[in-house]
């Protein structure tokens, strides 16, 4: 378990800088998401974190100390790949000793370190098995349990999951947070998938161009992202252009191509002036259907398609003078709309039309 803080990080290579002076702090046990596009810098920071690239500027810290131009294997740090990198003609046992004998630990106490790592991934007793009697998820957790079998200060997980199919992955992210929080694990997870970290990260991070577009909790960035990008990386949403009107009752009403809407800003402290741009986030299941248009923040448009999936129904809409297809989502539909061409009447909360800088 470490804290670890980033000041100023720069990382370049050739003329692309992968970093822009990035600052971050990670807290002692947490279980930690960096996120965003490709290219955006995520893989280029965790690899940084972990010793395999040394940065231009900036420092990294571990519980206070500077391990910036520390090697990797002095880090006390622990990776988790994406394809695994298990031997293919070891068994599960030498797979997760491997660490421990280029440590050149006791053999008893080897042993006893690899059993209690395949305890704690649920594979007692599977230690003679060969690798390619296994399953994908049973490759997986070798792979887990020869990262944790070094006791690393800090678990490092670059898209861990993505070789599984969806059950999998359920279940392996679920099984990742348990071990993390189970045996006070510090870990860092790279992941393109926003679901795995919406459902188990403590906190995230999502990345723009090697800068920090935000941090916060899985619920404070969905709900309230800072930047268009993050609201449309992090999940579904509907964004449109819009210049500030006024201000009144506590809302702050924005023209935009589906008409007057009332919202407010995602950021307490930027209060946009009266015929400043803004763009505007709506997420789908933050817009219901009506019989009748609302007397505020109304939405009308035709029906373009319908999904019916049990627990929800999408809808596309089109709305007149609007180029871009607007998305809803209702939640235990009684009854779906399926005919195309049909108006639809939407409406949503101000406390749920974020208002967002000008993209």
């Amino acid at each position: 378990m470490v804290s670890i803080q980033i000041r100023g990080l720069v990382k370049r290579f050739g003329n692309l800088v992968a970093l822009n002076r990035l600052d971050l702090d990670i807290a002692s046990g947490e279980l930690f998401f960096l996120l965003g596009p490709s290219g955006c810098g995520k893989t280029t920071l965790l690899r940084s974190i972990a010793g395999f690239h040394l940065p231009e500027e900036g420092t990294i810290l571990f519980d206070g100390d500077d391990v910036s131009q520390v090697p990797p294997h002095k880090r006390e740090t622990a990776m988790m790949f994406q394809s695994y990198a298990l031997w293919p003609h070891l068994n599960v046992h030498k797979n997760v000793a491997f660490g421990l004998e280029e440590r050149r630990v006791k053999k008893t106490e080897i042993r006893e370190r690899v059993e209690e790592a395949l305890s704690m991934v649920k594979m007692d007793g599977l230690g003679n098995r060969k690798i390619n009697q296994l399953s994908g998820g049973q490759q997986q957790r070798v792979a887990l349990a020869r990262a944790l079998v070094v006791r690393p200060r800090c678990l490092m997980l670059d898209e861990p999951l993505s070789n599984l199919d969806a059950k999998l992955r359920i279940e392996m992210r679920t099984e990742i947070r348990r071990i993390c929080k189970e045996f006070g694990l510090t870990a860092i997870y790279v992941t393109h998938d926003q679901k795995e970290a919406l459902s188990i990260a403590d906190r995230l991070a999502v990345l723009d161009s090697g800068n920090i577009a935000q941090v916060g909790t899985p619920e404070e960035v969905y709900r309230k992202p800072h930047t268009a990008l993050v609201a449309s990386f992090i999940g579904e949403t509907n964004l449109v252009d819009g210049k500030v009107v006024c201000h009144s009752d506590g809302n702050i009403y924005v023209q935009t191509p589906l008409g007057e809407l009332a919202g407010r800003p995602s950021d307490s402290t930027w209060f946009p002036d009266p015929d400043e741009a803004v763009a505007v986030s709506i997420r789908p299941e933050c817009l219901s259907i009506d019989s009748r248009p609302a007397t505020q923040n109304a939405i009308a448009g035709k029906l373009i398609e319908s999904t019916y999936l049990g627990e929800v129904a999408h809808y596309a809409m089109r709305v007149d003078g609007h180029a871009e297809t607007i998305h809803l989502s209702e939640l235990n539909p009684r009854r779906i709309i399926r005919g195309a061409g049909e108006m639809l009447y939407a409406t949503a909360k101000p406390e749920d039309v974020v208002l967002l800088p000008p993209r």
